[in-house]
């Protein structure tokens, strides 16, 4: 069943997407028709739309799930959707709406609607063009990136993983998190207290009031007033980003004090004021939306608001994590991937040393460390290992000598220093990163293990800051998109899993390598043997993947 769902802004604060369902254009293949439908009758579309016999083709189908599913409909056999098919043929274009994707695969200006020998596209004359248009589109375009799927080798990425995580992403959607607003307010209000505590102290050691938010007013204080060293000018006054200030943090008592300062409103508006907005009046939950359309790499990404960039080193921060708590009677389950990415690149890289000692269930920095430094393991130093650690996952990311320095406060001939012994103990790496930006080069693209291209066309720049990125792109994506990759397949297969063995369960969210379920108490030890089995064994790899378990009355205490 090929459709489009017309819809509305709502005032209706209760509806999870504010949006009302004012029509439905569907194509019927029998008679090749394009019906329209005008304030539907929602018994009728559950009867087609739960059906799992009948395939459902469109656009944007994680919203229309969600939309349909606050009508009482759950909608089966997600079958093809265009906004996805794009983004698997090609992930770093990010013109994913359908008047650009008609536009580009159809040279078709829908928001123009169609020729005008294609105008009259209902029978009922219910002059609803640009609806007709996106049908219209749909159908073109669904044997065309059908076909550009199975050209780049996508088309099972598509139809295994992407589709069914459309009914994934939107049930965790319609799940939300439990947010406690008053908890949410009360920490709002310490960090208040504290920020004006602050204040008070900046204007003590600046000997005035000024407006500490303003780049001017704080750079003429600091720079003029105070006669601090490291000033430097643009067109706007004297530059007091952070980097700036934490190069002249020793030099006077206020620089402290203004850091800490940005760190409490941030948090304060950004993680307390911001969220309290999106709290369902009906539900007491927030409704974040899930992507998976966004990223290059294939990472879920999430908004409305962002649940994955929620502070997790900052103590102080992840207080903002105590206000999330499931219903009474139920519990947090978070299993979080053990090092996932690095077992990916032991993988990937064939690397004998990393292999082995993953095989061996020893701790791979400690290991690591060993190596580097030429130290017997049980000799290595917790600043060693912290050290091996840091490059251990720079490496994923192809970090320069510069940044491992910076990172990890040492001189850039040490840094570099690490970064080559590493490379000489684990061949196997190197071969691998040389490898795969040599490929990239010659394609143009690289590959997840499950067929997730990414093109990288910054290899080919005249410039050398572009060409640079281009080569940690390579490097990384394989590793970073397979991982994803794997992180979805798991969270499909414990949604399916969950349903399957109907016990009282839903997935509530999803950050990066960490799957978190709402479940009732009774059923705890099931569902963690589910999650559990479901993460570990998403793909084979020569070393297992490992998962750890933590079950909290609170996301703060999930780890």
């Amino acid at each position: 069943m090929l459709f489009h769902l017309v819809t509305s802004e709502s005032e209706d604060e209760t509806k999870i997407i504010k949006k009302n369902i004012d029509g439905i254009a569907i194509y019927e293949e029998q008679t090749s028709k394009n019906i329209y439908v005008e304030k539907p009758d929602l018994t009728t579309l559950k009867k087609y739309f739960e059906d799992r016999n009948i395939q459902k083709v469109g656009f944007n189908l994680s919203e229309a799930y969600v939309l349909l599913r606050q009508n009482g409909i759950k909608m089966g056999n997600i079958g093809f959707d265009v906004e996805v098919a794009a983004y698997d043929i090609d992930p770093t274009n990010i013109k994913h709406n359908l008047i650009d994707i008609a536009n580009q695969y159809l040279n078709i200006d829908v928001s123009r609607f169609i020729p005008e020998k294609q105008m009259n596209l209902f029978d009922d004359n219910s002059n609803n063009n640009e609806v007709g248009a996106y049908i219209y589109a749909i159908r073109k375009l669904y044997d065309i990136l059908i076909k550009k799927l199975e050209e780049n080798g996508s088309l099972k990425l598509f139809n295994e993983i992407e589709m069914p995580l459309v009914s994934a992403l939107g049930e965790m959607q319609y799940n939300g998190m439990m947010c406690d607003k008053e908890e949410l307010i009360k920490f709002g209000k310490e960090l208040k207290k504290e920020i004006e505590e602050l204040t008070n102290q900046i204007y003590d050691l600046a000997g005035e009031e000024f407006n500490i938010n303003s780049t001017q007013q704080l750079g003429t204080i600091l720079f003029d007033k105070l006669k601090l060293p490291g000033a430097k000018k643009n067109k706007k006054g004297y530059s007091t980003d952070v980097s700036t200030l934490e190069k002249i943090v020793d030099k006077h008592p206020i620089i402290n004090k203004i850091l800490k300062y940005r760190t409490l409103t941030k948090l304060n508006s950004t993680y307390v004021e911001g969220l309290v907005p999106f709290i369902n009046i009906k539900t007491g939950r927030i409704h974040s939306y899930f992507h998976q359309t966004i990223t290059a790499t294939g990472r879920i990404s999430s908004t409305e608001p962002n649940l994955q960039n929620i502070p997790t080193r900052d103590e102080l921060g992840k207080n903002v994590k105590k206000a999330f708590r499931p219903q009474e009677g139920y519990v947090y389950l978070d299993a979080d991937y053990s090092q996932i990415e690095l077992r990916v690149l032991a993988h990937i890289a064939h690397d004998k040393n990393m292999i082995d000692a993953f095989n061996n269930d020893e701790d791979i920095h400690r290991e690591v460390a060993a190596r580097v430094f030429d130290t017997p393991i049980e000799e290595v130093t917790s600043i060693q290992r912290s050290r091996a650690k840091a490059v251990n996952f720079g490496i994923v990311y192809g970090i320069t000598a510069f940044g491992l320095a910076k990172q990890i406060e040492t001189t850039r001939k040490e840094a570099e220093d690490y970064i080559n012994n590493y490379l000489e103990k684990y061949s196997g790496v190197k071969n691998f990163m040389e490898r795969v930006v040599e490929d990239a080069k010659e394609k143009g693209y690289v590959q997840t293990l499950f067929g997730r291209r990414r093109y990288i066309p910054e290899l080919k720049s005249s410039n050398y800051m572009v060409r640079e990125f281009g080569k940690r792109a390579a490097m990384n994506t394989p590793i970073q998109g397979t991982a994803a990759d794997i992180m979805k397949i798991a969270t499909n297969d414990a949604y399916r899993k969950i349903e399957e063995c109907s016990i009282d369960a839903k997935i509530v969210l999803q950050v990066h390598d960490e799957l978190i379920i709402e479940v009732a108490k009774k059923d705890a030890e099931r569902a963690k043997e589910i999650l559990k089995s479901c993460m570990e064994n998403a793909m084979k790899l020569d070393i297992p993947l490992k998962v750890e378990i933590c079950e909290a009355t609170n996301w703060y205490d999930a780890k």
